[in-house]
């Protein structure tokens, strides 16, 4: 196991929080006469209803012994969109440990007199992936309050800690801010905010890093009206590191606002940091990226809360720069050549063959934002029947409001679900855990894909395309309507 310097990073576990991975359970047969005396749908009936078309794959276990209860095509392995994410969870706690929380320190290269550096002062990351710009702010204020005033060498940047991602699914649009750059130096989950307004002389826009107190503008983004109707948006980068976009003039309407990718994560909180610093009283020149491994004596430190924390977040929100960051820290916590995000994953992947068992884990990032990662219902069951109900894992999922027969939620439902949903188009997942009323657990995953209509799709069809959300509706209420057959006929 990688040592992590700095006292503010966790040690990993000493034990795995994994248990020994259980043998195959055969299968029960489960008769239509015993579900109809329960009025419940048969599985065959449910998905004629739902006319998802594609690959649908199921399974369902007694979350305590295992037992598989039901299942269909349980072992054809499919995109598991955002689950991902839980699979991610497991990955940090193991590598981690659920302490383990993540520093941005303020480095020096001399000492200050008169004021001032002497020599260089670092930024530098360590893979924060929940840093704001409030917690920048109180960065700079604690070094004003070391009497610092200024430099008398350079501002540097380094997120080298984990290797450069610039956008975490290249298949994406440019424009969304769900698969932004990844580094060791992240702010603002890397996106940058565009705001424009509307006057009688035209719009006027601003790229700034804001947060509840402050709205630091960037100049390392910058946006251009443009006079067209589509593309909504288009980006290029400079020479100098600048992220260019433009905006077609007919998309604006009276005014707006939204999130746009950062592509140069070190760069965005360089600028944000020498505006707040400045903000204290301390002038800072602009920032320049590090190269190679910085040296210095650290002087101000921030440190995330604990990985425990950002885990139950990201399973809440579901936000892809944090699995991505989990997952590359684990991976460089366990002592892997992680050289990049599909190494990474590749990475997370063995972990869960040799640990769990998991014979169809194929991964190519952290956060499931890729099409291209593979796992079967039965492997993703299996784990969470190791992971045990009322475990790790159970208790960092987030609630699911379960449905009715019309898809409606039904808060008043007497089962509960804490469970991970994954959601790309024309992919739905869901996976997790649900609570009989009688207290009976049940693990279960429940895939579903049309990879032939999402693959017909453009690059710019893949924001909002025709027909996927109808598909997703079916597909979640597919989901619940599985779900309350199963804590119906198998919840005893």
């Amino acid at each position: 196991m990688a040592a992590f310097a700095g006292s503010a990073l966790a040690e990993a576990p000493l034990r795995s929080l994994r248990p020994p991975p259980r043998g195959p359970v055969p299968t029960p047969a489960i008769s239509n006469a015993a579900s109809q005396a329960r009025n419940a749908p048969t599985t065959d009936a449910l998905i004629a209803q739902a006319q998802l078309g594609g690959n649908i794959g199921f399974a369902v276990a007694d979350a305590k012994t295992g037992l598989i209860l039901e299942s269909k095509s349980p072992e054809l392995a499919l995109p598991p969109a955002s689950v991902t994410k839980a699979v991610t969870a497991v990955y940090g706690f193991d590598a981690l440990g659920m302490d383990h929380a993540f520093a941005t320190q303020i480095a020096v290269t001399g000492p200050i007199s008169g004021g001032k550096v002497q020599g260089d002062l670092i930024l530098l990351g360590m893979g924060d992936p929940t840093l704001d710009t409030d917690s920048l702010a109180a960065m700079a204020q604690d070094l004003k309050a070391k009497g610092v005033t200024g430099v008398t060498g350079r501002f540097y940047v380094y997120g080298g800690r984990l290797p450069y991602v610039k956008t975490i699914d290249p298949q994406q649009p440019d424009h969304v801010g769900y698969s932004p750059a990844v580094s060791g130096l992240n702010l603002n989950y890397n996106r940058v905010h565009f705001q424009w307004t509307r006057s009688e002389n035209g719009y006027q826009v601003a790229m700034d890093g804001r947060s509840e107190r402050y709205r630091p503008t960037v100049k390392m983004a910058k946006m251009q009206i443009v006079n067209r109707d589509l593309p909504t948006y288009t980006y290029r980068e400079s020479s100098g590191g600048v992220d260019e976009w433009t905006v077609a003039r007919g998309a604006l309407g009276n005014g707006g606002a939204r999130w746009l990718p950062v592509r140069h994560p070190d760069l965005y909180a360089g600028d944000v940091f020498q505006a707040l610093a400045r903000v204290h009283g301390v002038v800072l020149p602009d920032p320049q990226p590090m190269r190679g491994t910085p040296r210095g004596t650290p002087i101000v430190q921030h440190n995330s809360k604990t990985l425990s924390t950002i885990s139950k977040q990201m399973l809440l929100w579901s936000t892809n720069l944090t699995a991505e960051v989990i997952g590359m820290s684990a991976s460089r916590a366990r002592g892997q050549n992680v050289g990049s995000l599909t190494a990474s994953a590749q990475a997370m992947s063995a972990w869960m063959k040799a640990g769990l068992g998991a014979e169809s884990a194929s991964f190519t990032d952290h956060s499931g934002l890729s099409d291209k990662s593979r796992i079967s219902a039965q492997d993703m069951v299996s784990m969470l029947v190791q992971m045990k109900p009322g475990g790790a894992l159970h208790q960092h999922m987030k609630s699911v409001t379960p449905k009715d027969s019309e898809g409606r939620n039904d808060p008043n439902a007497a089962h509960r679900i804490e469970a991970k949903t994954g959601t790309l188009n024309f992919v739905s997942s869901l996976a997790g855990y649900a609570t009989a009323p009688d207290g009976n657990v049940l693990s279960f995953a429940v895939f579903t894909g049309d990879m032939a209509r999402r693959n017909a799709l453009s690059k710019a069809e893949r924001e909002r395309p025709q027909g996927g959300r109808a598909w997703t509706g079916r597909s979640r209420w597919l989901q619940h309507q599985l779900i309350n057959r199963w804590v119906s006929v198998y919840g005893a």
